[in-house]
């Protein structure tokens, strides 16, 4: 009885799952587009509710909420159907749609999905040969080696993200990175970019006059015909005509430049605005977050670096070391397992909250961005795909801010997989993308002044 209590709990929370997945696809992934393919749509929104119902068994872990062995048994199954969507499912509906846009391929379009299948899957299983991420006693059909190589992409997904993230955010929050712009600048642009618009209508003017002129004269329509004329036509030029494309390459080289201008000018009244946002209550709130991410990204690059140079990985959860620390420092009488476990509910609820959010906001604009009406199914897909293996590699990495006994039923399902390795690479990754992303910000912010100071 409580085992059909447990699985009416987990069911009604995967439709809840479903539904909000279905909107977020329906309100903004595609609410410029008409919907043609609503398996796409269905594959999406599957993907998304399986993701978040890993994220809530993490929860029901730490609150013991259901009994284990209804946890132990939906944990298999959603891991189950989650790398049946990334594996099999995803892949093969994004070569059918790959193959359903090309004509030639029409016919045979579902020989042509198999064989792009087929070669995923040569690279997916190929892609774990390298990695030291299982144990040598699996086999081959067995549930780790698809999981392991999941979580190889998707912590690889999530250093870059999140290295880039720890960068780029107290960069974009801290007033400290604004360009000192102000109206006068932004009047000589726009005195510069009205010139060129005044320049180009000038230029058309005088190539409609020339134009007009040859007209009257005859020029146009005067045209030889017969062999002789056309090689002729070949041979001599038409009065004017060499003025004609002069003029036009004149305006089309001003037309790039009065695209550039506005684009300029745009970018100084978005900087102009972020200023004055600055010096209000919340702009001050983030600017005092801007320091305070910038001191967490310096401390997490500090200690990715410290983990890969001694080969490091924590035995023990974060919350709990930390607590352990300030507790032997302060000499005071502390329950340090009562409150860890208060405490690492509380960080991973706000985790498992900004893991979400932040990869749905990315995912909108990495969407808006590349999308077309012809390619837009076989984005979303690729979507659902990041998505499910960003969420699978999560889970893999969430279980060391966990305490012990919350870890057993994840450690469990997820099998001997080698745990440590995943932490390393993930430093690995997020030093490069870090790194990577200081040096490119710096260049674009050393690059953005001397733009705008160019006569």
């Amino acid at each position: 009885m409580s085992f059909l209590i447990d699985s009416s709990i987990m069911i009604t929370s995967q439709i809840l799952f479903f539904g909000f997945g279905w909107l977020f696809f329906m309100r903004q992934l595609f609410k410029d587009y008409e919907v043609r393919q609503y398996v796409v749509q269905v594959i999406f929104s599957v993907t998304f509710a399986f993701s978040c119902t890993m994220f809530e068994l993490i929860i029901f872990e730490i609150l013991k909420v259901l009994n284990s062995s209804s946890r132990y048994f939906h944990w298999k199954m959603n891991l189950c159907v989650i790398l049946l969507i990334l594996v099999f499912m995803v892949p093969f509906y994004i070569g059918y749609f790959i193959v359903s846009n090309i004509r030639l391929l029409h016919k045979q379009r579902l020989l042509f999905s198999c064989l792009l299948w087929l070669t995923f899957m040569y690279f997916f299983w190929k892609l774990g040969d390298p990695f030291p991420i299982l144990s040598p006693k699996h086999g081959i059909l067995s549930i780790e080696q698809l999981i392991s190589r999941v979580g190889v992409i998707g912590v690889t997904l999530m250093a870059l993200l999140s290295g880039f993230g720890a960068v780029n955010c107290p960069y974009t929050y801290m007033s400290y990175f604004l360009r000192n712009v102000t109206d006068a600048d932004i009047l000589a642009l726009e005195r510069r970019l009205l010139q060129t618009m005044d320049m180009i209508i000038s230029k058309k003017k005088r190539m409609a006059m020339t134009r007009r002129t040859m007209f009257q004269k005859g020029e146009v329509h005067n045209k030889p015909s017969g062999f002789w004329g056309m090689i002729k036509s070949v041979t001599t030029s038409i009065p004017g005509s060499e003025n004609l494309t002069l003029i036009q390459q004149e305006v089309d080289a001003l037309e790039e430049l009065s695209r550039q201008l506005f684009l300029e000018t745009a970018d100084l009244y978005a900087t102009k605005e972020r200023i004055d946002y600055s010096k209000t209550f919340k702009g001050k709130y983030f600017n005092f977050l801007g320091y305070f991410f910038s001191i967490y990204c310096l401390w997490k690059i500090f200690m990715a670096t410290i983990n890969i140079v001694f080969d490091r990985v924590g035995k023990t959860d974060p919350v709990t070391r930390g607590i352990e620390i300030t507790v032997n420092y302060l000499g005071i009488q502390f329950d340090v397992k009562f409150w860890s476990q208060h405490i690492s509910f509380i960080l991973v609820g706000i985790i498992i909250v900004t893991s979400i959010r932040g990869l749905l906001i990315t995912l909108t604009k990495f969407f808006y961005a590349i999308s077309s009406s012809k390619s837009s199914n076989v984005i979303v897909l690729l979507l659902a795909q990041i998505m499910g293996m960003y969420f699978v590699s999560s889970v893999l990495l969430i279980r060391m801010s966990m305490p012990l006994e919350y870890r057993t039923i994840i450690t469990e399902v997820l099998g001997e997989l080698q745990f440590n390795f995943y932490h390393r690479w993930f430093d690995v990754i997020f030093l490069v993308s870090a790194l990577s992303s200081i040096l490119f910000l710096y260049l674009a912010h050393k690059q953005a002044p001397e733009k705008h100071m160019a006569p």
